[in-house]
């Protein structure tokens, strides 16, 4: 047997057992909250931990991150570990992985709520919450604060309009109970 044909041969019995449906898959996420260079740096340092990630980039100037998985089940596991540490973004309508809605909010009209958990490593994330939480009707202060992760939101609005404004800006947030 030739060379050529042994390799022909063990590629064929190498793809053969690769799993079904399995297949590289190119991720690009818009609108993901990077307000400085230290927010990028985070985004990025997040999907470097991710077991079949690879290629990460991030724009901060674009707020896009994009990234390679080894399948959709690696790219739901970095999009997690993004929502872990705060972060949201717009998959573009991906069909196999998704940002779960695990924000607990309840729809309807409240007169306070407690947002958790979204990246805040500065006044500008501060900033960029203030800036996405504005046009929630209702809405009509906050006491957030730099390096604090939780905020309380107060008017009366709708919560889950809210939490919606929050995603839609890049940060993934939990409602307190």
């Amino acid at each position: 047997m030739t060379k050529f044909a042994m390799l022909t041969a063990a590629v064929g019995m190498l793809a053969s057992t690769a799993p079904a449906g399995a297949a590289e898959t190119n991720v690009e996420l818009k609108k993901v909250h990077m307000c400085c260079g230290g927010c990028a740096k985070e985004v990025a340092k997040i999907l470097a931990k991710v077991e079949g990630v690879t290629g990460v980039t991030v724009d901060q100037k674009t707020t896009k991150a994009r990234f390679t998985a080894a399948d959709a089940k690696a790219a739901q596991r970095a999009l997690d570990a993004l929502a872990e540490g705060g972060f949201h973004g717009d998959t573009g309508g991906a069909k196999d992985f998704a940002f779960k809605d695990d924000s607990g909010v309840k729809p309807g009209n409240v007169k306070s709520v407690t947002v958790t958990g979204f990246h805040n490593s500065c006044g500008g994330c501060v900033d960029s919450f203030r800036e996405a939480i504005k046009d929630v009707k209702g809405v009509t202060g906050d006491n957030a604060k730099a390096k604090v992760t939780t905020a309380e939101v107060t008017g009366d609005f709708d919560a889950a309009e809210l939490v919606q404004a929050l995603n839609k800006a890049g940060f993934h947030v939990k409602v307190k109970q």
